[in-house]
């Protein structure tokens, strides 16, 4: 008969084999194993070759050399001659080939110095190398607030612009999405959907829509010829906070409150990807056509790059030390600027290198928005506009926007801004419930408003 053999789990049995190990080799606990010399031997002969490998081969040809020309000084004495083996050229101190000090083999083998040639052009002079030079910040005319816009009930949060610059949308905490016209300022159209406050905007430069997206977790689609919703993207489990639209594909990115950023394809309303990785709400989301298409700003203090096609996370920065609020693209160059109280940062893409702060806007910083002149400027929780030299990081003028009559001092915090399409009218959006637009002051030249600028002696990168 045969005996039924009793099963045991996976765990059970590595456990077993753990406890048989231990009891056999229990004895030798505290004994090491013999060193082996031969071993030890070869080893520091590997080592030695990896680490000085270099230093024993032009030892070698320099021994070598002495010997060659040793021997030929000898042959030299014996016929009467010394025959001239000056070289100029190189890097080893030895004669013949390769010497940087002009030798000749002198009697019994020496080496004499000589005189190089006044007329060689052989040898390179050392040519010192020039402290690098802090270079002058361009000049920028200042900034001008020259009109004021009411119409919203609640704080207005966000802003986009038209990709034809004719208008541009204002979404509000009153759940109001109101377009209005940007030479007059008048209001054209409102639009009611939205439950909760309205937080991000974008508007479509391939199609005719509208997106919008609220503190109600909705984003929707909103249908400009029609003035209606037609499509709404379901998925986030909260607030939704920011959004952007990818500039050459139909996709949809929105994060918010979730900690995650999501991939939406705009006609099928999938789901595409899910980014996660951050540990805290989502404050801003940016685009763009080239590597990384996807940059997120956190205010768990990092900022993520994102690899579109395998919806993954390429890069992690983690500079930052307090939130990120908010992520700006330059429409020019491939770089990208990033926004948090402790200092707004400048990025190289694609691997996010960090460049430079631009240190002095000490407040919440809520937004960023860069034109193709190089004019970055930033927005905070206290009303303040901060005005920056994008190339330097020079700082050439600060603004406090001021409040509605009948308003309190604390209600001027700005919460989102942009540019134009041409660049030449910023606007922002306000917690006073107003749009402010500003536009450069025509009047302004370098004479009147000069560059008070006092470079560091050493301007250290603060990471």
């Amino acid at each position: 008969m045969t005996e039924d053999v009793q099963r045991h789990s996976v765990h059970t049995l590595v456990f077993r084999s753990l406890k048989r190990s231990h009891d056999m080799f229990l004895s030798n606990h505290g004994f090491l194993a013999p060193i082996d010399e031969k071993a030890e031997k070869v080893k520091k002969s590997v080592k030695a070759r990896d680490s000085y490998g270099l230093v024993f081969d032009r030892v070698k040809r320099s021994n070598a050399m002495k010997l060659h020309n040793a021997e030929r000084g000898d042959l030299n004495l014996q016929h009467g001659t010394v025959q001239d083996n000056v070289n100029y050229t190189g890097d080893t101190a030895v004669a013949g080939e390769g010497a940087l000090v002009p030798t000749i083999a002198g009697p019994g083998g020496g080496l004499v110095h000589v005189p190089a040639p006044a007329t060689s052009n052989t040898v390179q002079s050392i040519i010192p190398r020039r402290a690098p030079a802090m270079p002058k910040p361009k000049w920028h005319a200042p900034w001008k607030l020259y009109r004021v816009i009411s119409g919203h009930l609640g704080w207005v949060r966000c802003v986009a612009v038209e990709p034809g610059n004719e208008w541009f949308a204002t979404g509000s905490a009153d759940r109001v999405i109101k377009i209005w016209d940007l030479a007059s300022g008048h209001l054209k159209v409102s639009l009611t959907g939205h439950i909760s406050s309205v937080r991000g905007l974008a508007v479509s430069a391939r199609h005719p829509y509208l997106f919008s997206c609220g503190e109600d977790r909705q984003v929707k689609c909103w249908d400009l010829e029609y003035n209606k919703v037609i499509r709404h993207y379901h998925g986030h489990l909260s607030a939704v906070y920011t959004l952007a639209l990818h500039p050459n594909i139909d996709v949809l990115v929105t994060a918010g409150r979730d900690a995650t950023c999501r991939v939406w394809d705009m006609r099928t309303k999938a789901n595409v990807h899910t980014l996660t990785g951050h540990t805290n709400t989502v404050a801003s989301v940016v685009c763009q056509a080239a590597e990384p298409q996807i940059v997120t700003g956190s205010h768990d203090c990092t900022i993520r790059l994102w690899d579109l096609a395998a919806g993954k996370s390429k890069a992690t920065l983690t500079n930052h030390k307090k939130s990120v609020r908010s992520l700006v693209f330059h429409p020019t160059l491939y770089m990208f600027a990033s926004a948090s109280p402790d200092n707004i940062k400048q990025w190289k893409c694609p691997d996010g290198k960090f460049i430079q702060n631009l240190s002095g806007h000490n407040a919440i910083i809520n937004c960023l928005a860069v034109n193709p002149e190089g004019v970055l400027v930033s927005g905070a929780d206290n009303g303040t506009l901060h005005c920056w030299d994008w190339r330097t990081g020079y700082n050439f003028q600060r603004l406090q926007a001021p409040v509605q009559p009948g308003s309190m001092d604390s209600e001027s915090g700005i919460f989102s801004m942009i540019f134009d399409q041409s660049g030449s009218r910023l606007i922002t959006t306000e917690a006073d419930k107003t749009i402010k637009i500003y536009k450069e002051d025509d009047t302004a030249t370098e004479e009147t408003h000069p560059i008070h600028w006092r470079p560091e002696i050493l301007k250290r990168r603060k990471y």
